[in-house]
């Protein structure tokens, strides 16, 4: 009876990883099969390295938005790796028990907060401020860096931990016997231990926020121009395609999941190219 309770739960397990692998290539054959035909309609280089997007005048070009997802994505992480890492540790190996049981509930509050609601309080909170301190409308490349910024933070500070704990405890007792204080401990020890588990972590982070679209595009300004500060309206990739898929048709829908096929494609070197980095620290 065992036996045959494993051998089902075996197959159960099958089918659900093959139905996923399913999904996935599903999801891929749609997107090339109807974005590759309209990529080389366009022209590669004019789609890719054209600088003007104007679907009335049938000219689809979108480095701009290319660049700005980019930014945007690179600027949440230099706001949010560095608190959320920091974070992981005080959880981690500093956090008190009785401080821990209402900051653990909290951080995990922010995952399940959805998007539009901090494309709200971006709206209504971040872009005032950016508006008093520096002019113009507050929408710009550094109020949606803030607000993607936080945003990534519940799956930083998660993973983190769950990679910092997961360090064996002899590793901590053997540096503090060598004579090495707590923080040293934790930052030339432990860290680099779980060094792969933070960079998942990073992975992670950066797929939330270059795939991010309803907040974003409540902040950044949607302006479909190459940036030239921080202060300057930028649209991504994701926030095109939501603000125009609605009312599109023809060429102009086609462009569209010609971008949701530069998207992918994107998100798929990024998490490639750190996959090879972990395989190389890891030999």
């Amino acid at each position: 009876m065992n036996k045959l309770r494993e051998k089902s739960m075996g197959c159960v397990f099958l089918v659900t990883a093959l139905a996923s692998i399913f999904a996935v290539i599903i999801i891929c054959l749609f997107l090339f099969a109807n974005g590759l035909p309209t990529i080389a309609e366009i022209g590669p280089f004019d789609f890719l390295l054209g600088t003007t997007w104007k679907p009335t005048n049938d000219i689809y070009g979108i480095f701009p938005m290319i660049l700005g997802s980019i930014y945007v994505t690179a600027g949440s992480l230099i706001i949010g790796v560095p608190v959320g890492l920091l974070c992981a540790v005080y959880l981690a190996r500093f956090c008190p028990p009785r401080v821990y049981k209402y900051l653990k509930p909290a951080v995990d509050l922010l995952a399940g907060i959805p998007s539009i609601v901090y494309g709200f309080f971006g709206l209504v909170v971040i872009v005032p401020i950016m508006r008093d301190l520096f002019g113009g409308n507050g929408k710009s490349v550094l109020t949606a860096s803030i607000l993607l910024g936080i945003m990534i933070l519940p799956t930083l500070i998660s993973v983190g931990e769950a990679s910092i704990r997961a360090v064996p405890e002899s590793y901590y007792e053997g540096a503090l016997a060598l004579g090495a204080t707590p923080e040293e401990t934790v930052f030339k020890v432990m860290l680099p231990a779980a060094k792969s588990g933070l960079t998942a972590g990073v992975i992670l982070a950066i797929d939330r926020s270059i795939g991010e679209a309803m907040a974003v595009s409540m902040v950044a300004g949607n302006q479909p121009i190459i940036p030239d500060s921080l202060l300057s309206g930028v649209r991504t990739l994701t926030a095109n395609i939501v603000l125009e898929m609605g009312y599109a048709a023809d060429m102009h829908r086609e462009a569209l999941l010609a971008t949701g096929v530069v998207l992918f494609i994107f998100i798929l070197l990024i998490n490639l190219s750190f996959s090879l980095l972990r395989r190389r620290d890891d030999k």
